[in-house]
């Protein structure tokens, strides 16, 4: 299968985005070279494939940039800060490569922009952004879509992208209006998933537009709660107080296995510092069985309000 290639104008992350891969669920815009961030391009790196295979996780940085290769898909290489090379190998899935460049790719991007990506999802409750991170499966977008449903917009969902104000306040810019969903939730809120295309190798989770939920504005960054599995039976939430918020910002940073290659380790610490002081931090505890979102958005919306 040979990738057609055209061009493609769009915007997610704050980044204006000139791709030779269509991407059907970010915000289409008109862009000129002056507004230019970033280029997605279909390039050959197939010299790179040995070296790759030689790494014990298939990824290797050389100064500025990043390679990384996920067998049967593609190599791919982030440099810059502005730039994705897609080297697709022969039978690729399309939805495969999207995910990676969104995901992994787009990662070591902000990263290389200095700006901090957290694993999670992000809404606008009262004119300020909430974060819920977590690890995979944690219940994060699930949340999120609670929370939508009671009229709260969304910023993004997976990767939330965190800048700095000049006076130190965390800001979170919008990514793409989408979602990811499993098959469980879909139906606890009433959704058939005959109505949305499953994630590559993914059939039990789906891609949600989320266009009328989705705010496009930065916002401030006021609060971030993280979501655990325990084996209670009922849900809890506590407060994350002195050095463990920082420990639970590193713990939820995107792939923050890259830091130590980037050389971004102190950057990392200092960024975090700078604002952590400025939000408050939860944890939200809930049974890992069962159904308890309508609970916990209960227990976050009280929380809110408290703090004002």
């Amino acid at each position: 299968m040979k990738l057609t290639i055209n061009k493609y104008s769009y915007k997610a992350f704050g980044l204006n985005i000139l791709s030779d891969v269509q991407f059907p669920d970010l915000c289409e815009v008109h862009l000129d070279n002056k507004q230019l961030d970033l280029e997605i391009k279909i390039y050959n790196l197939s010299q790179y494939s040995s070296s790759l295979d030689k790494t014990p996780l298939m990824f290797l940085t050389q100064g500025k940039e990043f390679y990384f290769k996920v067998p049967g898909a593609s190599i791919f290489c982030v440099k810059n800060g502005n730039e994705i090379l897609v080297s697709p190998f022969d039978g690729y899935d399309l939805d495969e490569l999207r995910l990676y460049i969104l995901g992994t790719c787009m990662g070591a991007i902000l990263f290389q922009r200095k700006i901090l990506p957290l694993h999670g999802s992000a809404l606008s409750i009262n004119g300020k952004v909430y974060a819920f991170i977590g690890d995979s499966g944690a219940g994060k977008s699930t949340l999120a879509t609670s929370l939508a449903r009671k009229g709260y917009k969304l910023l993004t969902d997976d990767v939330i992208a965190v800048t700095l104000s000049p006076e130190n306040q965390p800001i979170v810019t919008p990514s793409y209006p989408q979602q990811k969903l499993w098959e469980e939730s879909l139906n606890k809120f009433g959704m058939s998933n005959t109505s949305f295309n499953p994630i590559y190798k993914r059939e039990k989770k789906f891609t949600v537009p989320i266009k009328s939920m989705f705010c496009e504005q930065e916002l401030q960054l006021a609060g971030v709660f993280e979501l655990v599995k325990c084996e209670d039976h009922s849900v809890s939430i506590k407060e994350i107080h002195n050095l463990e918020r920082l420990h639970t910002l590193l713990r939820h940073t995107y792939r923050n296995f890259l830091l130590g290659d980037f050389g971004l380790v102190e950057w990392h610490f200092q960024i975090c510092s700078k604002f952590v002081s400025k939000i408050k931090m939860f944890q939200i505890s809930r049974p890992d069985t069962g159904f308890t979102v309508d609970e916990i958005t209960e227990g976050i919306l009280k929380i809110i309000e408290k703090e004002g």
